[in-house]
Order: structure tokens, then sequence, then C-alpha cells
């Protein structure tokens, strides 16, 4: 990481394995860094095991039978991943789930509050965080009494960026952000999340299926394929890398591949050469 090498590491993962109802190896010696106040993008496509790095960060993966078997899991030179999820929270590392997961019988302000429940603050400085929250989404200021349920797709996501938010976190841990939405909502989105990086210096590590954006917006990345870690580098170098291009934008040097072609590519596991 030589953009960010004058910065501490504050996450570290370490070949870590995931095993689902105790047969199922999902991850098979993962490790990755994220240095304090950068985005790091988690690439790969669906099913290679981004969501379950993320929920091995937070300590999420029991209340799917899943288990850390092996490796460690260390934030802010402490090892966590034996950890109880709101510990973990409270330490200042917040997931934000894949798909969004707003409470929907509640109004957006009420899902945004949930957000400061393992806090020990006062009203006045819940208050404050709540217009901070607001500065950044002016929309949800404008939705604020509406329920969650019968707000956009867009809205429901900034209320769960917003929500994490509430918890005063030293990192978000951002799990498909752009999933379903529209092109021109994704980019709204990631402009804040680096809006947020730069201003209240939250780091980020998101997994994404849209690489482009992702690279656009993140200072180094790592691709994950079948559990594994297959190439890592600087956002710069990946997003102009000729097989990063060809695999996951379909365009190589002889012009776009064809879906069929793609599929060809992935089975020879060129990378792990």
């Amino acid at each position: 990481m030589t953009e960010q090498a004058e910065n501490r590491t504050l996450l570290s993962i370490k070949n870590i394995e995931v095993i689902y109802d105790h047969v199922i190896l999902v991850l098979k010696g993962v490790s990755l860094e994220v240095e304090e106040g950068s985005i790091v993008a988690l690439l790969g496509a669906n099913g290679a095991g981004k969501s379950t790095t993320l929920k091995a960060i937070s300590n999420l993966l029991k209340a799917e039978r899943g288990d850390v078997t092996k490796g460690s899991v260390v934030f802010d030179d402490e090892r966590i991943d034996q950890l109880n999820p709101s510990i973990v929270v409270k330490k200042g590392i917040v997931q934000v789930m894949e798909g969004r997961h707003c409470f929907a019988h509640l109004t957006v302000e009420e899902n945004l509050l949930t957000g400061a429940f393992t806090r020990s603050a006062s009203r006045a400085e819940i208050s404050e965080s709540l217009e901070k929250v607001y500065s950044y989404f002016p929309r949800l200021k404008q939705r604020r009494s509406s329920l969650a349920g019968f707000t956009s797709g867009g809205e429901q996501q900034m209320t769960a960026v917003g929500r994490a938010l509430m918890a005063k976190p030293r990192m978000i841990l951002l799990d498909e952000p752009s999933m379903g939405l529209a092109p021109q909502i994704v980019q709204e989105i990631f402009e804040i999340v680096e809006d947020l990086n730069q201003k209240e210096k939250v780091s980020f590590l998101l997994a994404e299926q849209n690489t482009t954006v992702a690279l656009r917006h993140a200072k180094y990345g790592y691709i994950l394929e079948n559990g594994r870690v297959v190439m890592d580098g600087p956002a710069k170098d990946l997003a102009s890398n000729e097989d990063v291009k060809e695999f996951y934008l379909g365009i190589s040097t002889s012009g776009r591949k064809s879906f069929r072609d793609a599929k060809h590519y992935r089975r020879r596991k060129r990378w792990l050469a």
C-alpha cells in the first residue's frame, strides 16, 4: 500500500479459514489489511467469499452456523475474532449488511437512532450525531418521518449507512452498497462514502461486485475468487490491469469478451499459476 505507507494498520486479517456447518470450507487462508483512514475494496464475483469475510470480521458468522477455524482478525492491535458482536461494535467496527436491512415498521429517524444504541451518550450528543448524518444525507432529513419500508432502495441504503454512523465507528464494513440501485444513486452513495472518509476519518472496507465504481473510489483493492485472495494492489493499478479488465469488465486488448469466454478464463485460473 504505497499511497498509505505513512498510516498504521487498523485492521489485519491473517490467513483466516471459515467453515459452515462444520463441513463447507468457504474461506481458504484469506489475508488482508486496512490502513487507518483508507478505503479498501474487496472485489469478486457472487459467491467468492466477500460477505463471509466481512461477517468474520464483525463476528456474525455464528448466526449462520459458520466459524473462523484458523487464522486471526486483529483490530487496533487487539484480536477480536472471539469477541461478542456487540463488543466489536463498541470497539469501532460497524457492518452495513447486504440488502440494507432497515426496520421497515420504523421511521427513517427511528432507524438512525437505533445505531446509537451501543453508545453511552447524552441526548445532546446523539442529537448532534443525528444532525451530522442529515448533513451528509439531506434526503433523509426530508424523509425523517416516513416509514423506512416505504422509502426507495437508495434512501434505505442511505439510512443503513447513516445508522452505522450513529455508532461513531472508526471503520465501516460496507457489503454490496450498489446492489439493486440505479447508477446515479450508486455514484451518489460512493461520493458520500469518500466524503465521510476524508472529513470524518472513517475507514471503509467495502465488498463490491461493481469493480469499476469500487476501484474509482478505493485506495487499495483485494480480489477474491473461490475463497482465496488471487490479486491485490493499489486501486489505480488494479483498474488498469489487463487481467482485471478482461475477467471483471469483459474488456481486453482484443475487444469485449463474451460471458462464455469469461467463464473459460476463470476456469484457467491464470492468476493462481
